[in-house]
């Protein structure tokens, strides 16, 4: 059995290092997960260069929470990001526009990629909310994107494996099709054998802790959530390397 092609779903630049560590293939750089990924900071990229200087890096850039279809303002502002990254050492960006109504904005893809170039291109989950998915996958064929991240239309890959599989005969190798959300080393296995997948791409955290706010726990810095400030999420080498050995088993 060929092995599983591992991409680690990142928050920071200790996520992408740990993941490296623990035999991660590639990783997905963001910041903010608990809002789905948003566009990391340059210095987190040159840091996991610096540290991991043979792992292949994906920036996700995405300016905000809450959609896909982006003011002129924020395009502007992706495009220069994604530049920034490309010129900084990236392997490729994750990227994702739609229009009002949900379908593939082709315009603004044809101008990411153009500043992509010769680097990988990845049109994320966005693609788990188009009305066509069969048709948004021939659109980004055409426009010559490397692959999508999706989750088969559905909340956990799990639960999108019949749609994935069906999206992989679709592409029939004209695109590839990375399975991501909701794989957990309980569940790699059965994935793969079931999608008939060989790449993978989960997130292997942990709650860490942070002490410093403890003196004045009524104090929040966040929106209405109000999630508790000592702490926050962490990969750790082992973690990854035990996904590894269950999704390979």
């Amino acid at each position: 059995m060929d092995k599983i092609f591992f991409e680690a779903c990142c928050g920071s630049a200790a996520d992408a290092i740990a993941a490296y560590e623990g035999g991660a293939d590639r990783v997905e750089l963001n910041s903010d997960l608990f809002h789905g990924g948003l566009t990391p900071t340059l210095g987190a990229l040159r840091t996991v260069k610096k540290h991991a200087p043979d792992l292949k890096v994906m920036c996700m850039v995405r300016p905000r929470e809450g959609g896909f279809c982006y003011t002129e303002t924020e395009f502007e502002t992706m495009l220069e990001d994604a530049r920034i990254f490309v010129d900084n050492g990236a392997d490729g960006i994750v990227f994702g526009f739609l229009h009002e109504d949900g379908t593939v904005d082709a315009d603004r893809c044809r101008r990411m990629l153009s500043v992509i170039g010769e680097k990988e291109s990845v049109f994320h989950r966005a693609i788990d909310v188009v009305p066509d998915v069969m048709a948004a996958l021939d659109t980004l064929v055409e426009l010559g994107v490397t692959r999508v991240l999706t989750s088969g239309q559905k909340p956990t890959v799990p639960e999108g494996a019949l749609t994935i599989k069906a999206m992989i005969e679709h592409a029939a190798g004209r695109i590839q099709i990375l399975p991501g959300a909701g794989i957990t080393p309980e569940n790699a296995a059965w994935c793969r054998d079931t999608i008939g997948t060989k790449t993978m791409h989960a997130a292997m955290h942990r709650t860490a802790y942070d002490r410093s706010c403890d003196g004045n726990t009524a104090i929040y810095f966040g929106g209405a959530v109000y999630p508790p400030e000592d702490r926050f999420l962490l990969t750790h080498a082992e973690d990854v390397a035990g996904f590894l050995r269950q999704a390979n088993s």
